[in-house]
């Protein structure tokens, strides 16, 4: 409990926790040379305590939370890095996969995948019925999974 601000521990000391209680008594005793009755009533001096404490535990938290987010910045940039490297082997393999396709196979897949057409779509800029779009877009995606090792 040692480092509670007073208004945690004053609520705790309503509920009847003794702990709190000889906690809250201790902050008080410790600063009750400074209380000035011509300044202000007891009560107010206590919550301007209890205020000083609250704001001393919030600044606090935002130091331990800024020292983390400091120390947490390299190994983000870390896996920034690292993601962005595997994507690039990822294109890399893709692209290197779809070179495997027949011209036919890669035309409908490129147009489905990389150009946003429906099959349908695919099928009038080809010229061809959507059964065979289908047949080259089936073929052409099972040769893609067998050279990316996606079937194994």
């Amino acid at each position: 409990m040692p480092g509670a601000d007073l208004a945690t521990l004053l609520t705790q000391v309503a509920r009847g926790d003794h702990a709190a209680f000889a906690e809250v008594y201790d902050q008080v005793w410790r600063a009750a040379s400074r209380f000035d009755a011509g300044k202000g009533s007891p009560m107010a001096w206590v919550a301007t305590i209890a205020h000083r404490r609250a704001v001393d535990r919030v600044r606090s938290e935002q130091r331990s939370a800024e020292r983390a987010r400091r120390t947490a910045a390299p190994l983000i940039a870390y896996d920034e890095v690292a993601e962005a490297v595997e994507d690039n082997l990822d294109r890399e393999r893709v692209r290197r996969c779809l070179g495997k396709l027949t011209d036919l196979q890669r035309e409908a897949v490129t147009l489905a995948y990389y150009g946003g057409y429906t099959y349908r779509e695919v099928a009038g800029l080809l010229g061809v019925p959507p059964g065979t779009v289908n047949t080259r877009m089936r073929d052409g995606l099972i040769r893609l999974r067998d050279c990316l090792g996606a079937g194994s």
